[in-house]
């Protein structure tokens, strides 16, 4: 997998929060023309896109703001957990009690509650930026 793709209406508060999660800017483009149109399958696309890296170089997330065709927003616009498709990206932690603290001060709304999994894991869902759930390990054991 090369990279999974968040469209956000803020892309500078998207990418202070993710860089809150420890992820590193590999840049910032603007993208445009017909290339672009027949990749996504719209007329006349412009967007801007910022390339988010884990630490270990492993994963990374493309940040996107539609600037035309502006952005739609789903239905619902802040889905349950339950929800059929891609509904979060998880992220492991050192410390969840100082992440969950980081994020809300970037708008971060906790899910429910950090929940113990076994003598293995402590785990929690919240909700990020564009309404996607990302999830939070920790891991204990």
């Amino acid at each position: 997998m090369d990279n999974v793709g968040i469209v956000v209406e803020d892309l500078d508060a998207a990418i202070a929060f993710f860089a809150e999660l420890g992820m590193e800017l590999e840049g910032t483009a603007e993208i445009e023309g017909l290339a672009a149109d027949h990749m996504v399958g719209l007329d006349g696309v412009r967007s801007v896109i910022a390339m988010m890296r884990t630490p270990d170089g492993h994963g990374r997330l493309e940040l996107t703001v539609f600037r035309t065709p502006a952005a739609i927003d789903g239905s619902p616009l802040d889905p349950p957990p339950n929800t059929r498709g891609l509904h979060r990206v998880m992220f492991a932690v050192d410390d969840i009690d100082d992440t969950i603290a980081r994020l809300r001060l970037h708008g971060a709304e906790l899910l429910g509650e950090v929940a113990r999994y076994e003598d293995s894991y402590r785990l929690c869902n919240l909700r990020g930026p564009a309404g996607i759930i990302l999830a939070l390990a920790e891991q204990i054991g």
